[in-house]
């Protein structure tokens, strides 16, 4: 057990394969005392005191003032709000959804609500139909949402979609000076009641929980929306084990670190944002800088990136590879970055070649791991030196699995350097969707989660990822289901059959698309079938960037459509279109490969312009060869 009175340590913890499998020979429970998320925040309290926690900035300006949240304060206003939530009438078995910006109380809320109950973040950007849709799954009869504000429409959505969830009581709003409109809550109140959040905290206790409430770790902490088709979104019920888990976890991989500062710009309601950069870096004792309540959307914040790298000292952050494409393009000037020393990419693939410009041209090591909301975030986890293209090494107590399946059934354990789909157990491992419908396909002989990831390991115990066996589509970390698209496009009347995947994008990763069979003789339009699904769909990022028709779709020996074959179609079609407005000769070939999944073979006539052609196809996730 790592004694945290005694850290720095002088070398990291878990750098081998050797390491992870010494710190497992001391049981779990000895190892990690905390069974919850609760009573870890309240130790950080205790060990950090008066220390910041948190710095917000609301506009994200270079020498605006900053909001500081104390460690003290921060375990306080958590307490004060599970035991409003329990006044409220939340026990420990009901949820609440809560529809938040990067805040500080967006960490009130998410962490009183596991205090008290079981908490539900929700994407403000959805739409009023679809946040609904999933306060009715989660069975909320509390609402925790930003207050009106002529900067945002978050009120107005969760107020529309309140008013059609019979089970909700009361909407709690979050009042920011600067941001929201005060007088919101004299508006109409329909059949809920609402209150402003923190004046309502402000008079409760923040010692201790009244409810007096003991926890342990199969005990569900949250419900994290990871998806699902219109009418039934899909829940991931993570433990409080699997919280307590990761904050631990995260003490030990930081032992050789100072206490420092990391900048957040992920959304809360993220797995990621919320796990990485809340409770485990509380469990940590990190400065938590909240940049603006957009994070890495406001341009403003963007802008000045570099100079609230200076400003905070900041040694780490953590982003899609989204943010890191446009931070490449944003110009350091006179900023001193010599503080920051290493970024996390995750929640979607990072190129390869971009990675080490990047590097290279910031002075700044990027570690890509890999993990999901069902693994609370984490699977593998990069250690100081990483070989290129590997996303980490397994997190202790935890198994990799890499296999063929039937199904749910295993047809056979792929040796090292072998693809295959990607299997994990532990501690860190959600305890199954909410609806048991989701649950069928998702679990894989005595408890082994299918990721629907593809991958293999090498003999040092790092993992790749090769490909997805799942059908999900990743934009900018964002996960879609492609059912999203394909229920409103084969409804329409023009429509034979369609199948939505991931349009190869350098900035996005992937922005959805579908190809189209239409029906003879139609002669509907792509423009028409966007417009249809615009009109249809409340997940706004999963509208179609593009529909391509098709006279019949790829079929494998036994009738099913092959998605692969869409992929690798698209993927050629998408790098002959950038390559040909650059006037540049080339032929393009492909192929799916065991090992490596899709690789683009890109033959170029005129051999001076190899490296053109490499800085215009960098950015782009699958591996390009360049002759």
């Amino acid at each position: 057990m790592i004694d945290l009175s005694q850290l720095p340590t002088p070398e990291p913890v878990m750098e081998t394969i050797a390491d992870v499998e010494a710190f497992e020979k001391t049981p779990l429970t000895e190892q990690f005392p905390y069974t919850d998320s609760y009573n870890l925040i309240k130790d950080s309290a205790d060990r950090f005191g008066d220390k910041a926690a948190l710095e917000f900035l609301l506009q994200g300006l270079p020498d605006e003032p900053a909001q500081t949240i104390s460690f003290a304060e921060l375990g306080a206003q958590v307490t004060r709000t599970a035991n409003l939530l329990n006044e409220l009438g939340v026990t420990a078995d009901e949820a609440v959804s809560i529809i938040l910006p990067i805040l500080p109380q967006t960490h009130f809320a998410i962490w009183g609500a596991q205090a008290a109950g079981i908490s539900n973040p929700i994407n403000p950007m959805l739409e009023a139909e679809h946040i609904a849709e999933i306060i009715t799954a989660a069975n909320a009869k509390i609402v925790i949402c930003l207050a009106q504000s002529q900067h945002s429409d978050i009120n107005e959505k969760v107020r529309a979609a309140v008013s059609g969830c019979a089970g909700v009581t009361t909407l709690l709003e979050v009042n920011i000076a600067g941001l929201c409109n005060p007088e919101s809550a004299e508006l109409s109140k329909e059949n809920f009641d609402i209150l402003d959040f923190d004046s309502s905290i402000a008079k409760m206790n923040g010692t201790s929980l009244t409810t007096g409430r003991k926890f342990s770790a199969d005990q569900k902490a949250a419900y994290f929306h990871t998806g699902g088709t219109t009418g039934r979104p899909k829940l991931a019920q993570l433990t409080h084990g699997n919280m307590a888990f990761l904050g631990q976890l995260m003490q030990v991989y930081t032992a050789h670190m100072e206490r420092h500062t990391v900048l957040c710009g992920l959304p809360l309601f993220h797995i990621y944002g919320c796990i990485i950069q809340g409770v485990a870096a509380f469990a940590v004792g990190y400065r938590i800088v909240l940049m603006t309540p957009s994070g890495f959307r406001s341009p403003i914040a963007m802008k000045n990136f570099w100079n609230h790298v200076e400003r905070f000292q900041v040694k780490q952050f953590s982003a899609v590879p989204t943010v890191l494409m446009a931070l490449a393009d944003i110009p350091v000037g006179n900023a001193d970055i010599s503080s920051l020393t290493n970024i996390n990419s995750g929640a979607a693939p990072l190129s390869l070649p971009f990675e080490l410009t990047f590097e290279k041209n910031f002075g700044v090591e990027v570690g890509n791991g890999y993990g999901m909301t069902e693994t609370t975030a984490l699977i593998s986890r990069a250690p100081l030196i990483q070989p290129p293209g590997s996303v980490g090494m397994r997190v202790p107590y935890s198994e990799i699995r890499i296999t063929h399946l039937d199904g749910t059934t295993v047809i056979k354990d792929c040796p090292l350097g072998e693809s295959g789909v990607i299997l994990v157990k532990g501690p860190q491992v959600f305890e199954g969707y909410k609806s048991n419908v989701d649950n069928a396909s998702a679990w894989v002989e005595d408890g082994w989660f299918n990721t629907g990831d593809i991958g293999y390991m090498d003999a040092e115990g790092f993992l790749y990822l090769s490909g997805r066996a799942k059908d999900l589509i990743i934009r900018s970390g964002h996960n879609i289901d492609p059912e999203l698209i394909e229920e409103p496009l084969n409804v329409h009347a023009d429509v034979v059959t369609s199948i939505a995947i991931g349009l190869p994008d350098p900035y996005a990763g992937e922005l959805p698309m579908a190809y189209v069979v239409k029906v003879a003789n139609s002669d509907v339009t792509e423009q028409e079938l966007i417009d249809h699904c615009a009109s249809a769909m409340s997940e706004r990022a999963a509208i179609p960037k593009r529909i391509e028709f098709i006279d019949a779709m790829p079929l494998t020996a036994v009738g099913k459509i092959f998605r692969p074959t869409l992929r690798q179609k698209i993927s050629e079609q998408v790098m002959r279109e950038l390559l040909a407005k650059k006037s540049l000769d080339v032929t393009i070939t492909s192929e799916i490969q065991k090992k490596r999944g899709l690789v683009l073979s890109i033959d170029v006539a005129d051999k001076t312009k190899i490296d053109e052609v490499k800085k215009l196809v960098e950015g782009y996730i699958f591996t390009s060869e360049i002759n």
